[in-house]
């Protein structure tokens, strides 16, 4: 099976729910669907939920996703980045950088 074309169907514009990735001709955003998906409901049913959406729209959401999780430096959730916090009177950081801080402070310099 081939993967979906996302550039014909998710569209990112600043007026539509505030610049998120969404379906063309919708006000559906991708993080829904794939947040669906990831809930455990099936195709069929986000397509129940919202029946402006194709087959393709959610392979093309799942493409698209995808996408940007090869392109982007990704940290894992819950662990914020670091930005030079120290231990109190000593002036070392408070806790060593791990490798996905490291590359994420290295692009902001």
């Amino acid at each position: 099976m081939e993967r979906a074309h996302w550039q014909e169907r998710v569209v990112v514009e600043p007026d539509l729910h505030n610049g998120d990735p969404c379906i063309r001709g919708t006000r559906v955003p991708v993080a829904v669907i794939v947040g669906s998906l990831a809930d455990g409901m099936t195709v069929q049913e986000i397509r129940d939920a919202y029946p402006q959406l194709s087959l393709e729209d959610i392979r093309a959401a799942l493409a698209y996703a995808a996408e940007v999780i090869r392109q982007d430096i990704l940290a894992p959730l819950g662990v914020p980045v670091r930005s030079g916090g120290v231990r109190p009177g000593t002036g070392q950081p408070a806790v060593a950088p791990n490798r996905a801080e490291q590359e994420v402070n290295a692009r902001a310099e």
